[in-house]
């Protein structure tokens, strides 16, 4: 049997038998081609971020005209309460007047009340006359002397009360006394005169008392601020 004869070729050498020029000219299109895909890469791109930039316009533009037509809706709406003002002013120059005029009110029926609930059982009244100066001016304060003692100096206050009535003793008049130096707006009570009398054969003692009254007095309803 014959062995076969293998014969080795050495590696051919490689020929370029293409023109300098062809080369040069497929080595500018593979780098034109490149360019070209970058470009159009770029340009994607570059659609893309118009594309957002152009949506984010259209929100800001629609959120401009929104606050543009609300602001005329409130423009509108502010010119029907133009008035306000005036009203308010109006309001204001009244209750100002009104507390002019009515600042210095004393609700004397408030007190009326009190005496009825706090003059003494050995003591009923026979006349009640109260006197408020127009100003209600005071002049200097001081110090309300003891019951039955008109003090000097005291405060004048804002007008007086006085008093006619009958008490079984002079003790008794003591307590009516005491019970007006007790009473929120009154200061100074003294009793002007009292004289020994009879009813039937009782004894008893006509009087008449004063009584001061202060600022104290003053309701005060007329005077606070509305809502106060």
């Amino acid at each position: 049997m014959t062995t076969p004869t293998i014969t080795r070729i050495g590696q051919l050498p490689r020929v370029n038998l293409l023109p300098p020029e062809i080369l040069e000219v497929r080595r500018f299109r593979r780098v034109q081609h490149g360019l070209g895909a970058v470009l159009l890469c770029a340009l994607g791109i570059v659609a893309l971020l118009f594309t957002v930039a152009a949506g984010s316009q259209a929100k800001a533009q629609q959120k401009v005209t929104n606050a543009k037509a609300t602001q005329v809706s409130l423009q509108r709406d502010a010119a029907r309460y133009d008035n306000v003002k005036a009203v308010y002013a109006e309001v204001a120059t009244r209750e100002a007047m009104l507390t002019q005029a009515m600042g210095a009110e004393v609700q004397w029926s408030h007190y009326l009340n009190d005496i009825s609930l706090t003059v003494p059982a050995n003591v009923w009244l026979t006349q009640l006359t109260a006197t408020q100066t127009a100003a209600g001016a005071a002049g200097a304060p001081g110090t309300a002397g003891a019951a039955g003692t008109k003090t000097a100096g005291v405060d004048p206050g804002i007008g007086t009360v006085t008093f006619a009535g009958t008490a079984f003793a002079y003790d008794d008049v003591a307590a009516w006394l005491e019970s007006l130096a007790e009473e929120k707006g009154y200061t100074n009570p003294y009793f002007s005169s009292s004289t020994k009398a009879a009813i039937g054969s009782r004894p008893v003692v006509n009087f008449t008392s004063t009584v001061t009254v202060t600022k104290d007095a003053y309701s005060g309803r007329y005077s606070k601020p509305a809502g106060g």
